[in-house]
């Protein structure tokens, strides 16, 4: 699971970490820098996956700047790390990538390395696995240290428009080093992120193994699932709606429709009166409705130990309902194992989960004298208490309390 994420001069950020527990809500105003720190996953999830580091940075569809922008200021690098448990609580690897923007888009440095506690010892014992050399060059080749558990270093060399470990994957024996990039390139490979799009929900859909980021696919990946687990994730996902709406949702579910059964639509069954049934198919659903079942259709089916984000997770659904919508997300994300982080904007929502987990929420915001985005965990505000005091946590967002606080606690 993902423990940390760092920023240095990424895009609005100097230097920022943002803690990820089973459960975070990044809370900010716009242009805070939320999206931003999602990008930073995003970046690190294509590139581990082989996508050249310069179609990485300009492929964001919620970047308008690109790769100009992926750097705070003038200085031509960007750096970007990731703390990954390992296979149990004692063990970590820390993942580190900076990246070289000007004069051109190419690796600059690329650390891999094996952390381990020990029973009373506050320190980790750390062990290094994969380690570039500084190259102020512009050659298009990089040489790396690779750390052997025989204790034998090896330098090799590998291309810079690549992360090293897109490219390694597979070449050693099984090793401390090949657990390490197997464990820290499926963590970050698996990090989901769910921005539903209910226009592009509400059209069949071709038969699919994985829900696109839009959900727009929604209907083919229900229908594609095996028939046992289509029928438990359709009961499931009918339940929790029907706690949601004000119509009485007898159930949904998708059909295979087309001459060779390669698509789907999502359909919905409604008791309006007493013994009188309406079935209706995604074109009548509402934006809403639409996006809660991205949701729960996104947290059904992630596999288990993989990082999910949620972007405005209260986007369209009705306040009142906050509470109830939070318990099941919760619920949900517990019992299939799957890491949270949602971001929202909304107060209301805010106050929802101030009473029950305000450990877990952190605060986007902008240093009012440089400008520059700040994260912090909102049990760190040291003035909380007397903030607490001004209002709930929902008011004095809205007035701008919880940031004007954070900013001076960063410049202190």
């Amino acid at each position: 699971m993902l423990k940390q994420l760092i920023l240095e001069n990424w895009r609005s950020f100097s230097k920022a970490e943002l803690p990820l527990n089973p459960i975070t809500v990044l809370l900010g105003k716009n242009a805070s820098g939320k999206s931003n720190a999602i990008d930073a996953l995003q970046f690190l999830k294509r590139t581990v996956k082989g996508e050249e580091i310069q179609a990485a940075l300009s492929g964001y569809t919620t970047v308008l700047s690109g790769v100009e922008g992926a750097v705070r200021n003038s200085t031509p690098y960007f750096t970007l790390k990731v703390l990954i448990q390992g296979e149990n609580e004692r063990i970590n690897y820390l993942y580190v990538i900076t990246v070289q923007t000007q004069p051109q888009i190419q690796l600059f440095y690329e650390y891999l390395v094996y952390q381990e506690y020990k029973p009373n010892q506050q320190h980790p014992i750390q062990t290094s696995l994969l380690e570039t050399h500084l190259d102020l060059s512009n050659s298009p080749q990089i040489t790396a240290e690779i750390y052997s558990d025989e204790n034998t270093n090896l330098q090799v060399i590998w291309k810079r428009d690549h992360s090293i470990l897109s490219q390694i994957k597979g070449v050693y024996s099984p090793s401390k080093l090949v657990e390490g990039i197997k464990v820290v390139s499926q963590t970050l490979e698996e990090i989901f992120i769910l921005n539903p799009i209910p226009d592009r929900m509400q059209h069949c859909s071709r038969l699919a193994h994985s829900l696109t980021s839009d959900a727009s696919n929604i209907a083919g990946v229900l229908a594609a699932l095996p028939e046992k687990q289509k029928i438990q994730v359709e009961s499931t996902i009918s339940v929790y709606t029907r706690q949601l709406l004000e119509v009485d949702i007898q159930r949904i579910w998708t059909e295979k429709v087309g001459k060779f059964a390669t698509e789907a639509m999502l359909y919905c069954e409604e008791l309006w009166q007493p013994d009188q049934l309406i079935q209706i198919d995604a074109t009548s659903l509402s934006d809403g409705t639409l996006r809660w079942l991205a949701i729960l259709t996104a947290l059904l089916t992630r596999p288990p130990g993989s990082q999910m984000i949620i972007e405005n997770v209260d986007y369209g659904l009705y306040p009142s309902h906050f509470h109830l919508i939070w318990r099941i997300i919760q619920e949900i994300a517990a019992r299939q194992k799957v890491d949270l982080l949602v971001t929202t904007h909304n107060p209301v929502l805010v106050e929802t989960i101030e009473s029950e987990a305000v450990f877990c929420i952190v605060v986007a915001h902008r240093d009012l004298a440089t400008g520059e985005s700040k994260l912090t965990l909102v049990k760190n505000i040291k003035n909380l208490a007397r903030l607490m005091t001004s209002g709930s946590l929902d008011k004095v967002t809205v007035n701008g309390a919880v940031e004007k606080i954070a900013s001076a606690a960063w410049r202190k």
